[in-house]
């Protein structure tokens, strides 16, 4: 399956135009507004049987025009005669800030290839893929996972998962052939892998990649963050820290993303019936989870999907989707996608602060990634997942957005990396 040209509806006409410009009410130090918001639409793709969904960036500093970045979006197809079937990777660019993109061309490299597992031949693909520049190399590292599927493309339940992982080609503007991480303990984490997970990468070089892993036949999933080295070409494992749990008749804990701010590290992690937070100071240790509430105690009404970060030098964000925003005919209430200021002492979510990055039009939001883009700008990237049938009556058409934070002041963070 391969979307046609004429499928984008016009995508590189739609790439330069901003949709909506929003001020915000979120808090600096100053006591003024540190950002505004503007939405663009780079590619949209939705024929009754498909759409894209996971749509992440990366940055390759000075790969675009005039000493800008290369922007470069990943992101799936999905299959809407099933649950999670994902057929393809696709990648795109942008080297002039959004004002115009490539159309999104498919990587044959990251296609999907089959393996015998257990005996039978099955289709394994690459997904929930996440690119993020790794400064010690100098490279565009994406992370994800393998999905095993039966020969029907139908999601096997009781299978082995790997942290898949691929280095952008900038001068071919390609994804090579995905790898797979090596693991310790082949039986511990035959089911582990770090789809949709937010890393953190040290100035030396070390990532903190969070994943989440079960040991079948249990079906309650356990997080931790490793530690891996990368030259460049390949990712291994060097250590993880603790392993969190939840012992509930949920499914467990997935999709960790961890980040820093001053000198902690803070973690966000799904459970089916709510949002988790947790901060340590090493990246590999944790306090006792907390259940994400406002700071007037509410709770924040996030559940089984996912929470990311935006960190800014003057403040911590979390980029999530909730209930009651009138929203109950939305699969899971994943949809709007809302982003708020976080008080990193309470770990609670400022409500004051609450806003709108990409509004509800029926479709779930719940999958998107978050791009440090330049020290004035930050990226939020989401595809409409067109899943059940019939959300597109309430506006929704299978729209790639990037919500585009404009910083006030200057993102320091990027400033000194």
């Amino acid at each position: 399956m391969h979307p046609t040209r004429r499928t984008f509806l016009k995508s590189s006409l739609a790439a330069g135009v901003s949709l909506s410009a929003l001020s915000s009410r979120a808090i600096s130090a100053e006591g003024d507004v540190p950002y505004s918001l503007a939405r663009d639409v780079p590619t949209r793709y939705f024929d009754g049987e498909h759409c894209w969904c996971h749509p992440r960036a990366g940055i390759v500093p000075g790969g675009g025009h005039d000493g800008l970045p290369r922007v470069v979006m990943m992101m799936n197809t999905m299959d809407l005669s099933g649950s999670d079937v994902f057929k393809a990777v696709y990648s795109l660019h942008t080297d002039d800030l959004g004002k115009t993109w490539t159309e999104a061309e498919t990587q044959e490299a990251m296609a999907p290839r089959y393996e015998t597992i257990d005996g039978e031949k099955r289709p394994v693909a690459a997904s929930d893929l996440w690119p993020r520049w790794h400064a010690a190399s100098k490279k565009l590292l994406g992370t994800g996972h393998s999905v095993v599927y039966t020969p029907q493309w139908k999601v096997a339940r009781v299978r082995p998962r790997h942290t898949v992982y691929s280095v952008y080609d900038p001068a071919k503007d390609r994804w090579p052939r995905w790898k797979k991480l090596e693991m310790p303990d082949a039986d511990k984490f035959r089911t582990a892998g770090a789809g949709c997970t937010q890393r953190y990468d040290e100035a030396d070089g070390t990532i903190l990649l969070p994943f989440y892993f079960s040991q079948p036949p249990e079906k309650n999933a356990t997080v931790s963050v490793m530690r891996c080295t990368f030259d460049g070409e390949e990712l291994k494992y060097v250590e993880h820290g603790d392993e969190l749990r939840v012992e509930d008749k949920t499914r467990g804990l997935h999709e960790p993303s961890l980040t820093r701010f001053g000198d902690r590290y803070f973690l966000t992690i799904r459970n089916d019936k709510r949002g988790y937070v947790t901060r340590g100071t090493d990246g590999l240790h944790f306090e006792k989870m907390r259940t994400w509430k406002f700071d007037d105690g509410s709770d924040l009404g996030n559940y089984n999907t996912q929470q990311h970060w935006v960190t800014h030098s003057d403040g911590l964000y979390l980029v999530y989707t909730r209930r009651g925003l009138d929203n109950d005919h939305v699969f899971r209430h994943r949809a709007p996608l809302m982003m708020a200021q976080v008080d990193p002492d309470s770990l609670r979510v400022i409500r004051d602060t609450e806003q709108v990055l990409v509004p509800e039009r029926g479709a779930r939001l719940g999958n998107f990634g978050v791009t440090d883009v330049t020290p004035d700008e930050t990226w939020v990237t989401v595809a409409e997942w067109m899943q059940p049938r019939g959300v597109e009556k309430y506006g929704s058409d299978g729209s790639v957005f990037v919500a585009r934070i404009h910083w006030k002041r200057p993102n320091r963070l990027m400033t000194a990396g």
